[in-house]
């Protein structure tokens, strides 16, 4: 077999990839998504499965206030001394000024912390705090016994260099904290902008995988070696093992931020971040994804890619593991379980239930109107990932708004500054209504309406999206009313929702989301019940409107259950 690239498609970055035993796991940033960490889990590396978010409840995570693309960054997974060990970062503050000559650009605050698990999807500690001098902590386990954490060192002096490298600190598993001198080990390479630091032993060598380059498209994948685990670290002679900084041709870009596996075989992997850019936009709406490759180790005992070029690729041989495929996950969402479906998420809160709730009419979820798209507090969304260029999406609405203040629909989002959002609510002239609002930061005027379209009270509202990769459209149907969708005449940028679309200095490290929200801006909390949730991805339509073929049993089923 062969293991097709991105393995983890849509916003999943910064893969830790760990063994334990026959079971593989990687865990990947969540920034602001609650719960924290996405670990995801195979048996032959070509097959994965979304299997647990650990960190979900208060005394381990709060985000409320986070700013976008801040939270979660960067978790370290590992496996020692029959447990599991998961560090992370809660970044509290990126660092820049949102306002033109605002103050304490250079200035961030990121707390590390440590949480263990005897199992990966069991509950997990409470959490262990570690330090705040920098982000992408990492944890690594000596063969003597000891632990050592490594991280960026943040340095926020003016004409100093803010990536300012990789700092080396033992950490007592007796004391719950860390002891020692705090040692800088690898100062990093021209490439600059020094992070994510995994540390290895083999054959005698203490082996430092890094990124450099930025997130973007100068990043790569740098390894250095030392006899000593607090160096001197000597350089790769081919600088970095792997990039696509020098090669805009390849499919995977953005490739960096990297972690090692070795197999039951003894065969070597790489795990690692990509973007899959639109070919006429050069944007990632499906944000930063995981891939994976194989490597191999020299008689030079430096590692490189099989063919030696240090170039990503969209296939890698498989190991010789036996075949491990899981059941395929269900298109249709009826919220039958008093359990939210995993694919699903919210932002910032660990108190869910102010948000929303599956028990109080069973067989829907039921969404409580709280503050705008733009609050970095309680913000009612729930969403799940865009994971192919392509895909369409349904939804069922029962929502009677009051007045003006009280909407609720379907959103295709990225933050608080990027989303399409068809929503229902209601005016003093028309009534009840439907219409789109846009926020986009490359536009002149950031947010944007669609003329209200009037609609029927006290009726459910079918709501659907399409999207082939930059063109979104919107369309509706009304229960009892409508034989056939009405489309919406307008076409959307479905490629605002990405990376590259920014206000400059503004941080974008997640991806794009589509699913449900619901506000009430005069604090009165109404509701919005939602019937069901609808994601299929499909094969590229050049006019998804007058296409003949059939895109969701909707279309012949009626309404949903």
């Amino acid at each position: 077999m062969t293991i097709r690239n991105p393995i983890l498609p849509g916003f999943n970055p910064d893969p830790s990839i760990v063994r334990a035993g026959d079971d593989y796991y990687i865990a990947t940033s969540t920034f602001e998504w609650f719960p924290g960490v996405q670990i995801h889990h195979s048996r032959d590396l070509v097959h994965w499965r979304l299997l647990a978010r650990p960190l979900n409840r208060a005394s381990q995570l709060n985000m409320l206030g986070d700013p976008d693309s801040c939270g979660i960054w960067a978790p370290c997974l590992s496996h020692a001394d029959g447990l599991f060990w998961l560090i992370y970062t809660d970044v509290k503050r990126f660092g820049r000024g949102s306002a033109a000559g605002a103050s304490g650009a250079s200035m961030r605050d990121f707390h590390n912390y440590l949480v263990t698990s005897p199992r990966i999807d069991a509950d997990w500690s409470e959490p262990i705090y570690l330090n705040s001098s920098g982000f992408d902590p990492s944890l690594f386990h000596d063969d003597d016994g000891r632990k050592y954490l490594l991280n960026m060192l943040w340095d926020y002096r003016p004409g100093n260099n803010r990536f300012a490298g990789i700092v080396l600190q033992e950490y007592s598993v007796k004391d719950r904290k860390l002891i020692g001198e705090r040692k800088n080990i690898f100062p990093g390479t021209a490439l600059g902008f020094t992070e994510a630091p995994h540390l290895y032993q083999r054959n005698g060598w203490y082996y430092l995988l890094t990124a450099e380059g930025g997130t973007g498209w100068g990043h790569a994948v740098t390894m250095a070696r030392s006899r000593k685990i607090t160096g001197p670290y000597e350089l790769h002679p081919d600088s970095y093992i792997l990039s696509s900084r020098l090669r805009p041709d390849a499919e995977l870009q953005r490739a960096g931020h990297a972690s090692l596996v070795e197999t039951q075989n003894g065969e070597t992997y790489l795990a690692y971040l990509v973007g899959r850019p639109l070919r006429n936009r050069g944007r990632c709406t499906l944000g930063r994804e995981t891939a994976i490759q194989k490597m191999v180790w020299g008689e030079d005992d430096w590692l490189r890619t099989l063919d030696g070029k240090g170039i990503p690729t969209i296939e890698t041989p498989a190991p010789g593991l036996p075949v491990h495929k899981f059941p395929a996950a269900s298109a249709r969402e009826n919220f039958d379980s008093p359990q939210l479906p995993i694919d699903f998420q919210w932002l910032r809160t660990p108190q869910p239930d102010e948000l929303f709730s599956l028990a109080a009419r069973p067989g829907f979820l039921r969404l409580y109107g709280r503050e705008t798209l733009g609050s970095l507090f309680r913000q009612a969304l729930v969403a799940r990932r865009q994971q192919a260029h392509c895909f369409s999406a349904f939804t069922s609405i029962e929502f009677e708004p009051e007045h003006f203040q009280q909407f609720a629909g379907l959103v295709c989002y990225y933050n608080s500054t990027k989303f399409h959002y068809l929503y229902l609510s209601h005016d003093e002239a028309i009534g009840k209504h439907l219409r789109v609002m846009s926020c986009a930061p490359d536009s002149v005027q950031a947010d944007a309406f669609t003329p209200p379209i009037p609609l029927s009270p006290g009726r459910p509202v079918h709501l659907r999206v399409e999207v082939d990769y930059e063109r979104l459209h919107f369309a509706y149907r009304v229960d009892g009313v409508d034989a056939e969708w009405r489309w919406l005449p307008q076409l959307f940028d479905a490629s605002i929702l990405s990376d590259e679309c920014s206000a400059p200095g503004q941080p974008n490290f997640t991806g794009a989301f589509v699913g449900m929200a619901c506000q009430d801006l005069a604090g009165t909390a109404k509701h919005a019940d939602f019937d069901y949730f609808e994601y299929t991805e499909r094969r590229f339509r050049a006019n998804v409107i007058s296409s003949s073929e059939p895109i969701s049993r909707l279309e012949t089923e009626g309404t949903g259950g």
